[in-house]
């Protein structure tokens, strides 16, 4: 077995049901608003369907791997899994491929946030078009202002299990964007129909397209070893129903909207599902409302995740200070903070000043690939191989190493599909 890692050991206290509200609250993300477009890019409901269904095989494999290879190294977070089975080469490669992705994908959430924070002013508090904007209208004030309230308080929790009753109440915000896209759908839309309304043509080309947004609106692995080693209740079989259970809820959540809001629209619909309905209608003020506190809620987990890279490299750099004082324990109040407002304000630059994050964000976005496919499939070939011979029958390691180096190949053809039509999409 390998040997264990000398991170700081989380406490082992997050119950079941918050270790299935955290990992799905990390997949209930901005790609929520998309799924909708999604089925109808793939072609219509089946084909997407068909999609979701495979790619929910490959997801929940993927995280078995991870808490098997958390559980084989004892490390408590990804990318010191990924250190202690497939070396410090690959560990250095992890960080940098964790905190670009978790960087990014902060900066849009922020972005997400003041989109939705400007559209409610701009219907709550109307204007002349000729009038300026006032100053507590404009997006960098209203954001910076959630940033310092709200998005720096609830980062702080030293522990993931720290955000269990937030993401219970984002997953409820979100869960109304579903009530409100079946609602319309069986109440009418109270305005026109977009045109035009016909459905495409079904393909594999059509299905394929959408195999990676599909993927990673599922995406809540980089959690995933967090979430495991602060589990009370450990163990591969224990582990498994929790991964299936909040997948499950995931796909419910994803399907509904996407059902519902691409038989609404047809091929009219938005690639954000919010845009297609009347702004002035109260019911949409509302779920734009809730969605942004959806989004605020799993803001802070993507930080929590990407603070413990700075940790790991805070302990490195600290490791021949004399004694555990404050300045060398990356996990005390004072550093903690530091970290944590360094990233807020980071991010928020990123989503303030940067121009478009849509290309950013597309040409990076295959990253995902990697936490999602290529690294657990490394994890679960170098695992299996580190298990005694009497512990583990030939016949099953080798299934094992397949299906991992199937995980890798699947995670390289999605990170060059997403990575080429995001290059060609800037020309």
């Amino acid at each position: 077995m390998v040997a264990p890692t000398s991170e700081e050991p989380p406490p082992a206290h997050l119950s079941s049901v918050g270790a299935v509200f955290i990992l799905l609250k990390s997949a209930l993300g901005a790609g929520l608003l998309a799924f909708p477009w999604a089925f109808h890019r793939a072609g219509g409901v089946l084909p997407a369907l068909l999609v979701e269904l495979v790619s929910m095989v490959f997801l929940s494999t993927s995280l078995l791997s991870l808490g098997y290879a958390a559980a084989t190294t004892g490390s408590s977070s990804y990318q010191g899994v990924v250190a202690t089975l497939c070396g410090e080469a690959m560990g250095r490669l992890c960080e940098a491929c964790f905190s670009a992705n978790l960087l990014l994908i902060s900066a849009a959430f922020l972005r997400v946030i003041g989109d939705q924070l400007e559209e409610l002013c701009d219907v709550l508090l109307p204007r002349a078009l000729p009038t300026p904007q006032p100053w507590y209208m404009n997006q960098r004030f209203s954001l910076s202002l959630v940033s310092l309230l709200l998005l720096l308080p609830l980062s702080t929790p030293r522990h993931i299990r720290g955000h269990m009753f937030s993401s219970i109440l984002g997953t409820l915000a979100a869960c109304y964007l579903v009530l409100l896209v079946m609602g319309q759908y069986y109440l009418g839309p109270p305005h026109p129909l977009p045109e035009p309304r016909t459905l495409p043509s079904p393909s594999w080309a059509s299905a394929l397209s959408v195999f990676p947004t599909i993927c990673f609106g599922f995406q809540c692995h980089e959690a995933a070893v967090a979430v495991y080693s602060s589990m009370s209740r450990r163990g591969l079989c224990h582990w498994a129903l929790v991964s299936v259970l909040s997948l499950l809820a995931c796909c419910l959540i994803y399907s509904l909207t996407g059902i519902f809001g691409f038989l609404t629209f047809g091929a009219g619909v938005s690639t954000d599902v919010l845009m297609s309905y009347p702004g002035s209608d109260p019911s949409v003020l509302v779920a734009r409302l809730l969605f942004a506190v959806s989004v605020i809620t799993v803001y802070p987990i993507v930080v929590f995740l990407g603070r413990s890279v700075m940790q790991d490299l805070w302990r490195r750099c600290c490791c021949g200070a004399r004694g555990p004082g404050a300045l060398t324990n990356p996990s005390g109040l004072w550093i903690r903070m530091l970290m944590t407002a360094i990233w807020v304000a980071v991010t928020l630059a990123m989503a303030l000043f940067l121009p478009d994050l849509g290309d950013i964000i597309g040409i990076i976005g295959g990253i995902s690939a990697f936490f999602i496919f290529i690294f657990p499939g490394l994890c679960l070939i170098c695992a299996v191989g580190t298990e005694p011979r009497e512990v583990m029958g030939a016949r099953a390691r080798c299934c094992l190493q397949v299906w991992g180096a199937m995980s890798v190949l699947v995670g390289a053809f999605i990170f060059g599909q997403s990575t080429a039509e995001a290059v060609l999409g800037l020309f």
